[in-house]
Formats: structure tokens, sequence, C-alpha cells
């Protein structure tokens, strides 16, 4: 049996990586440009030492930076009302995860038009949208290296899964020197984001030859380093293994899937706009318990790529190393429970059974190894307040 590996016909990794984006416009034939970013990629001066290099190279643009964390529907309207309008023939995402993935919608609903709901799993897109070139500045979503969007559904607080070819970038520019200045918060969550990408590649039933040499490579690199970019920003080395290491878990689950912690993950974060990667961090060590019965090789292999378990322990001690592991990490990165991150219980209590509901709707728990009922999501989504 084959796999089909889908990845960026360009990927450029290392320092200043961002400033060949020119280049690589001008090499896929694009003249005119449409960036779409946040406001703080505007304030941080990001945005302008990309244009720049587009002035030099003669290269025209707009820039749309109204994107927005955990985007919706609505945020990314007037961005599909600008691409549009722009006739553009190439766009660049720069920012974190939500600017990728709010430029990957746009991109595709400005070459086909229709609503974003129409793009939802269980369709698989495959049409080209416009080209895109992704420059992220976390160590997180992988975004960049990923077939998959996420977009909110603000009438029913969905969060959509839209996946297939035509929302892979046709570049990816991964520059770990825009990572230096995000905060430690945001560090921590898009860091354990990464990790999670990683582990659930490994474990996914979809896994394969190919997805296991990333996703392992992906856990070494991102295990070691997480805790030094937490606690010092300015550990360049660090930060440009980080970076590496969330593009090739990108890379990996891209390839691979991920499975049941991001299943339920994404209902959390919509409705209680929890960000993703701390939704995620919430479940990895619950889910994992949950989860080793089914696979315990798969996930021993995890603790001694994380570099928590040696070569000569057995699956059952690598296993108990890696619940350790996993728990102290949330601990040190600070990483609070729903409580304590201000979620009413009630109200989180009151609608488990809607989120278990499009958690198991979604797919992803199916690529798990061990695959829940929707009582038993409902379950674990309660015992996070134990």
């Amino acid at each position: 049996m084959s796999s089909q590996i889908i990845l960026p016909r360009i990927l450029q990794v290392g320092e200043h990586a961002s400033l060949a984006v020119a280049d690589i416009l001008a090499s896929m034939g694009c003249s005119r440009a449409l960036i779409v970013t946040d406001h703080m990629m505007v304030k941080l001066g990001y945005v302008a030492n990309i244009t720049k290099v587009l002035e030099q190279q003669h290269i025209t643009f707009d820039v749309f930076s109204d994107t927005v964390p955990e985007p919706t529907v609505a945020s990314i309207q007037a961005g599909v009302d600008m691409a549009r309008a722009g006739d553009y023939d190439g766009m660049i995402a720069l920012g974190g995860g939500s600017s990728i993935d709010s430029a990957k919608a746009i991109a595709m609903l400005a070459q086909y038009g229709g609503d974003m709901k129409d793009y939802r799993f269980p369709r698989i897109v495959n049409e080209p949208g416009v080209p895109l070139i992704a420059i992220p500045t976390t160590a997180g979503t992988g975004s960049e290296a990923t077939r998959v969007t996420i977009i909110t559904d603000e009438t029913n607080d969905e969060k959509m899964l839209c996946i297939g070819t035509g929302f892979m970038p046709a570049a990816a520019l991964v520059d770990y020197t825009l990572t230096i200045s995000v905060p430690a918060r945001t560090t921590a969550d898009t860091g354990i984001d990464a990790l999670t990408h990683a582990i659930e590649a490994y474990v996914s039933k979809k896994a394969n030859a190919y997805s296991d040499t990333q996703a392992i490579a992906a856990m070494k690199l991102i295990a070691p380093n997480l805790r030094k970019v937490y606690h010092n920003g300015e550990d360049q080395q660090a930060r440009e293994l980080m970076m590496l290491g969330s593009t090739l878990a990108g890379v990996a689950f891209s390839n691979a899937s991920v499975a049941l912690v991001h299943g339920m993950s994404r209902p959390i974060g919509a409705f209680f706009h929890v960000p993703h990667g701390l939704s995620n961090a919430m479940l990895l060590p619950d889910v994992t318990e949950y989860s080793i019965p089914a696979a315990p090789g798969r996930y021993a292999d995890c603790a001694r790529a994380m570099g928590i378990a040696a070569p000569q322990d057995s699956d059952q001690q690598a296993n108990k190393k890696l619940l350790t592991e996993l728990k102290a990490l949330n601990e040190e990165l600070s990483v609070p429970t729903p409580a304590q991150f201000g979620i009413d219980k009630k109200e989180f209590f009151s609608v488990c059974p809607t989120m278990a509901e499009q958690a198991l709707a979604s797919g992803s728990p199916g690529n798990n190894p061990r695959v829940p009922s929707a009582e038993e999501l409902v379950s674990m989504y309660q015992a996070l307040w134990d």
C-alpha cells in the first residue's frame, strides 16, 4: 500500500528566509500580491520588511491586516471581498496559524466563491486557490506546511475543518528570527500545539513510514527546547530548532492526520474562545492516558524520541514517564485548567454533549488508536474539572 505525500512546492528554512518572498513570487510569475496578516505584524515592523523587498522587485501589493485569533467566517469576509476585487495573482500570509488559516480560506473563496461551509470536511478540496506563500511567525501550528485550515462558523460555534491539497501553500518560508518577539504564553501554547501534532501524527491510524520519520524528528527537536524558549525567548538556537520542529510536525500531521486531542480541542476553542494550543495542552495528558492501552509501543516511541525515556526502558516504563512529563510540562508552562481559564463549570457541562458530537463529526477522533463513543467523550470533557 502506498502513501500520498503532499508538501509545499518550495520550503525555505533558516535565518531571514522570509526575505526571499519577492524572488519566490517572481519565480511563480506573480506580480500583484495581497498580504494577509494582523495588526501586531504591522506594529512590529514585520510587514514593512516584506513590503520593502517586494518594492525592490517591483511587485505591487496591498495589505489586509484585520485577521484575528481563531478566525471566523465573519472575520475573513473583508479579506475575501478585498481579494475578489483586487485581481491578485499571489498571496502572502504573514503571522501565526490564524493569519495563515485566514489566508488559505481567503485564497480559496477569492478563486471559487461560495461560503466557507461549502468547503468543510467531509468534502476534500483539491482545487487550487490563489497561489499562497506562508511565512509563519510562531513555532506552533505548522499551517505553512499543511493542507488544512480551520474557520469557525459563529452561527453555531463550530470550528469547521477544511482539508485538501487546495489549502496547501505553494511555498513556506520558515524564518525563526520572526519568533524571537513572541511572548512566553503564546510560545508555550503554540509549542505544545506543535508537540501534540507530532505525537498525534505518530499514533494516528493514518500514520505511514514518511509521516513517522517527520513526527519523530519533530519530537526530538521540540521536546528539549520548549522549556528553553518559554523561559528565555532570546535563545536563538532553541528558537531555530523549535521552528523547524513545528514545520516538521505540520508535515507529519498533514500527511497522517491528527487524532482525539484535536477533535476534542476544537469545540472548546469555538465555545469558550480558548486559544487552540492551550485547549490542546489542557487535553493532552488525559487523552494520552486514555489512548495508551491501544498503542503502547507507539506512545513509548514518542517518550524515547522526546528524550524522557531510555532505549532500554520497557514500553510500560516509557509510557509512565511520558504521562509524568506531559503533566510536568503543563505545570511548568503554567497551562490553566478550564476553571482557571475562567470557564463557567455549569455552562461547560451543559455543552459537553454538543462538543462531543462536533468532535466526532470532525473525523479526527476516528484516527485515534482508541476511538471513544459520544458518552465517553462527554465523560472525558467533564473529567477536565477533576
